[in-house]
């Protein structure tokens, strides 16, 4: 049995130190000091177990009060802060072959300075003591309140900002001025500017450069003002766990990215201090990848709506003189919400066709598409989100239908006509197989729809390879296009051939949700021919058709050289 030591500063100490249990021989070496370790082990071991016979729960309790006689006695020889490691050579495969027997107390946290007794600074400082960080506030007063935490120190700014090499200043920039007192306190010191402006782009310079140019002695670390004091507080961390960082020096950021680790949450490293103002941006932007989505989506849907209003309300009104006003309630947004979600699916593969087109034109890939092709691909996973809310919206406003008092009505007047009437109406096969078609087809494409909404998800998304991502949005995707495509070609196809449809002459509703899936699936099927394919594949993999560097240079040059 050999012991090793080590420090808390995790190096060891030299063999000569200490050699075993009981002595400490200087002139003793190292493979001496461990044959008489294993000569004496032997002897204790051969001591107690003398009985070959003994029972296994025996030996063990043998062996353990053996490791703690020898610990006691080198708890005689080293320093009481030193961690004693027995490492043991024949035991059996089922143990354990390292065993801890002091507690090492390099693991405890360093100390953490704030300036400002804040809602964010008492939020995070109650943070950090759950996390096992010492807490001393720099503050005005010196009074403990009772809305400060109850394990924190409070203290001057100056006393404060000596006790930690870690200030986060949790205070606006008006107020940074103060600092500039206690810049020979603050050389050196690590900075965490978490403060955030009003609006974007408020100041010509963000403001950790503005404290790195009040403070130039000290190493100003952007950080922490990605994540409000309501979250830190209620612990409800999932939608802000990441933490922005930038900085100039590097061990300055890292000093700060392991103070975010140990609090649970995600650094994301921004790189030097420039990217600040970006940093300091980000939490007053409005959902800014979703601006063209929602915008896109709101001007569809309200030429939708009117269209249908005027078509389903103001023509019967003119003509008939019905008032189904009331269609505005149900009718109509159950009219509207598929066929916004079948057209916005579609634009969600649209920009993919474009870009295989400009690529066959252009024969290559290196250069850029059009700026707004661009953005639209950027959209495109939050264009299919708001499809995939508008399809289960039409679910629901389908699922109530029948319990509409008009439904009701068209429903009982039909019976009534029939009795009196004397009329009895047979089963309509082909209607029959047409509406059967038509709600399996639909629930299958919601289906797959559900699926692809599912697999974007960043955590689901992170848990599959990038063939089994494509797959599901590509050949998955388009699927589902087709299922829902054909679902609304089923429900409307009786309304092409009809002239009633065409009121005022114009197409009926269901027609123009038609347009752009039907194009997009067109121009699918034309590209995935093996022809076209393969020369978009080629493409794809480097092939230009027209080079921008030749290889007749380097030809001329090997011919020379030869």
């Amino acid at each position: 049995m050999v012991l090793t030591c080590r420090t808390k500063s995790d190096f060891c100490l030299d063999p000569t130190y200490f050699t075993g249990v009981g002595t400490v021989t200087s002139t003793e070496t190292q493979e001496q000091a461990e044959d008489r370790n294993q000569e004496e082990d032997s002897e204790i071991v051969t001591a107690s177990m003398s009985n070959k016979g003994c029972c296994k729960e025996k030996r063990d309790k043998l062996t353990a009060l053996t490791a703690v006689s020898i610990v006691e006695e080198a708890k005689q020889i080293v320093h009481p802060n030193i961690s004693l490691i027995i490492t043991e050579r024949s035991m059996n495969k089922n143990s354990s072959n390292i065993m801890a027997l002091a507690p090492n107390t390099s693991n405890k946290r360093e100390t953490v300075c704030i300036f400002g007794t804040g809602d964010f600074g008492r939020a995070l400082g109650q943070k950090m003591i759950q996390s096992g960080y010492p807490v001393v506030y720099g503050s005005r007063s010196t009074q403990i309140s009772n809305l400060i935490p109850k394990d924190a120190e409070v203290l001057g700014h100056a006393e404060a900002a000596q006790k930690t090499a870690v200030i986060i200043i949790a205070i606006q920039r008006q107020h940074y001025n103060f600092l500039t007192s206690l810049s020979e306190v603050l050389h050196g010191k690590v900075l965490v500017d978490i403060s955030n402006n009003l609006k974007l782009n408020q100041y010509p310079e963000s403001n950790a450069e503005y404290l790195a140019q009040l403070l130039p002695g000290s190493k100003v670390v952007k950080g922490f003002n990605t994540v409000s004091a309501w979250a830190l507080q209620s612990g409800t961390l999932d939608a802000s766990r990441q933490v922005f960082i930038c900085g100039d020096d590097v061990e300055a950021k890292q000093m700060v990215m392991n103070i975010v680790r140990g609090l649970g949450l995600t650094p994301v490293d921004k790189g030097t201090l420039l990217a600040a103002q970006e940093i300091e941006n980000y939490p007053l932007q409005l959902f800014p990848t979703w601006k063209f989505p929602i915008f896109l989506t709101l001007g569809l849907g309200l030429f939708f709506f009117f269209y249908s209003l005027a078509l389903d309300v103001i023509h019967p009104y003119i003509y008939d003189n019905n008032n189904f006003s009331f269609f505005i309630a149900i009718t109509i947004p159950n009219r509207v919400f598929p066929i916004l979600a079948l057209t916005l699916f579609g634009l969600v593969y649209l920009p993919g066709i474009f870009a295989a087109i400009i690529q066959l034109y252009r024969g290559t890939k290196y250069r850029r598409f059009p700026d707004w092709l661009d953005r639209w691909m950027l959209a495109r996973k939050q264009l299919g989100l708001i499809a995939l809310a508008f399809a289960s919206l039409h679910a629901v406003f389908t699922l109530v239908t029948p319990l509409r008092p008009y439904s009701s009505w068209r429903t009982s007047n039909r019976i009534i006509s029939q009795v009196l009437n004397n009329e009895t109406v047979s089963l309509n096969h082909t209607n029959a197989w047409l509406i059967d078609s038509y709600l399996a087809l639909g629930m299958l494409g919601l289906f797959l729809f559900v699926l692809l909404g599912i697999t974007s998800l960043p955590s689901v998304s992170n848990s599959v390879n990038w063939r089994e991502f494509r797959f599901i949005q590509s050949k998955v995707g388009y699927l589902a296009l087709i299922l829902c495509t054909a679902h609304t070609m089923i429900f409307g196809g009786k309304w092409f051939l009809n002239p009633s449809a065409y009121k005022w002459y114009l197409p009926d509703i269901y027609m123009l949700s038609l347009v752009v899936p039907c194009a997009v699936l067109v121009a699918k099927f034309v590209l995935i021919f093996p022809c076209v394919d393969k020369h978009l594949t080629r493409i794809r993999q480097g092939w230009e058709r027209n080079p921008r560097y030749s290889e007749q240079p380097n030809h001329i040059i090997n011919k020379s050289a030869v």
